[in-house]
């Protein structure tokens, strides 16, 4: 995968493509401002909303003696950028979902009040972009192979690539789309090689929807019809990954596009038998594939997210010292019980 096909999946790029056959969107540049605060791991403090604390300490030569510590966090304002915000989020409705140049924070609505990423203000989409790591990875490593300039600082630079790749200049954007009541047993996954539509999946893999079950025939259909007639050679690159959804009218949507390549979520198949032709060869059409049954059914990948990273690095062996570190616990608690 080349560093091109990373860029050319920026939504600013494919936007003005296929404007007519997407959600109605708007694109505003993020001031450095935004992005360092976004970037800050101080206390979430939104933005437009006070944030106290109260911390007591407890006088050593008075035991009965406390004094309550009043410390006040008030988030930085951005008049500007909120007007231009504010304004965007009228002319779309009054109700958006936010997202940057490639990622969604789909990894954050649990934070949220309506577990949704409905947003109808900045407030609300700082809440989800600063409580989201796939943000905070558009922001910091979007093309993590490659040498890159952002907001005119190189933050990542590979030194055995250095003589092979000259600097990428990203240019954070917001990205605001119309508010849709997206249904996600309508969403589906599509991969193209040398421009030839191979693969179709269902996007949420991780339920059981009937109707996918007993539509798949006419949901191919529709898929490869929408990509022949609007997709197909009128994207900058031949490899790609395209996302789309069937409303229940069955018309088709695009909703995002992806790079052809282990950075983009391969759900129901796995890369090498995208990559090595095993699927196209399978078969003359794309290969379709959803969840069968309600016996497969799997938790959101993205639940793991709402738990603290060290418990989820200790339950999955992922940092070795953290799990070395509890075992010796466990091993001396046993001890001491016998």
């Amino acid at each position: 995968m080349k560093k091109e096909q990373v860029v050319n999946c920026q939504f600013s790029v494919w936007y003005p493509i296929f404007k007519k056959h997407t959600i109605k969107s708007l694109i505003l540049p993020l001031p450095q401002n935004v992005i360092d605060y976004l970037l800050d791991d101080g206390t979430l403090v939104v933005s437009g909303s006070d944030h106290n604390t109260q911390q007591t300490q407890t006088n050593n030569n008075d035991s009965d003696a406390e004094e309550d510590i009043q410390v006040s966090e008030v988030a930085p304002e951005f008049p500007e950028f909120t007007s231009k915000v504010l304004e965007a989020i009228n002319s779309l409705g009054g109700r958006i979902f936010p997202k940057l140049n490639w990622s969604a924070p789909r990894d954050a609505n649990w934070i949220a009040l309506n577990s949704s990423l409905q947003c109808d203000s900045l407030s609300d989409i700082f809440l989800l972009f600063k409580s989201s790591d796939f943000i905070t990875h558009d922001l910091t490593q979007p093309l993590p192979s490659f040498i890159f300039l952002f907001s005119s600082q190189i933050l990542y630079t590979p030194p055995h690539l250095m003589d092979f790749f000259t600097p990428v200049i990203i240019c954070p954007q917001l990205v605001l789309r119309k508010w849709s009541e997206l249904i996600p047993g309508g969403e589906f996954r599509c991969f193209v090689k040398e421009n030839k539509l191979i693969a179709i999946c269902q996007r949420d893999y991780t339920q059981y929807y009937q109707h996918v079950f007993k539509q798949e025939e006419q949901t191919c259909q529709a898929i490869q019809e929408f990509f022949s007639q609007h997709i197909q050679y009128n994207f900058l690159d031949e490899d790609f990954v395209f996302d789309i959804y069937r409303d229940s009218q069955g018309r088709v949507w695009l909703i995002d596009l992806n790079p052809f390549g282990e950075v983009t979520d391969s759900l129901l198949f796995s890369w090498e038998e995208l990559t090595s032709g095993e699927v196209a060869n399978q078969q003359e059409g794309p290969a379709f594939r959803h969840t069968t049954s309600e016996v497969t059914v799997q938790p959101s990948p993205c639940l793991s997210y709402r738990i603290p990273r060290d418990f989820l690095e200790l339950s999955t062996g992922e940092d070795a010292y953290k799990l070395i570190d509890f075992l010796k616990l466990k091993k001396k608690t046993e001890e001491k019980k016998v």
